[in-house]
């Protein structure tokens, strides 16, 4: 891993500029550390079945959000299961509500390929009202340091679904 003078080595990775070598960075102090920087490249073709999760994507292209019911003991997932994680029981689907408020939130500056384009850009947990757990999403129309905790909602939906899971993301509502 030889540096070519300009803090870059022969394997890309670069410094910071305060250490003098990759390997004699003080661990104790993040400042010293140094600072990684890859090149990454992938692309995949990839075929599957959505079995039974399949009427949550059908759901999409119709603008509802499906998820499960426990036909024992009541416990609502915002994510469908077909088992219920509580107790075993089998589920059954139920529309859920399209507005919901912000659990948690984070940004991402790296991401799968279909998302490049977004970088970086906002993931939230978004919290129903009579919904047991949360359901992971795009916050789009936000900028990041706008989105809080508790910030209501709304879902969108694709124009032209893919059947998949981008096919539906929040907005502020």
């Amino acid at each position: 891993m030889r540096d070519s003078g300009n803090g870059e080595s022969s394997l890309g990775l670069r410094r910071h500029p305060k250490t003098k070598s990759h390997h004699r960075a003080r661990k104790d102090d993040p400042a010293e550390r140094p600072t990684i920087e890859i090149q990454d490249h992938y692309e995949i073709n990839y075929r599957h079945s959505y079995a039974q999760d399949s009427p949550f994507y059908i759901g999409l292209t119709e603008g509802k959000l499906l998820g499960s019911r426990c036909r024992k003991c009541g416990y609502v997932y915002a994510t469908p299961r077909g088992h219920c994680e509580q107790c075993g029981s089998e589920t059954d689907w139920m529309a859920l509500p399209i507005e919901g408020s912000v659990h948690t939130h984070t940004t991402c500056y790296y991401g799968g390929e279909s998302f490049l384009k977004e970088t970086p850009f906002t993931l939230i947990l978004v919290e129903f009202k009579e919904v047991d757990t949360l359901f992971l999403s795009r916050l789009i129309g936000a900028k990041p340091e706008t989105v809080r905790i508790g910030m209501a909602v709304k879902a969108r939906f694709a124009k032209k679904p893919k059947f998949r899971i981008t096919d539906v993301y929040f907005v502020p509502k």
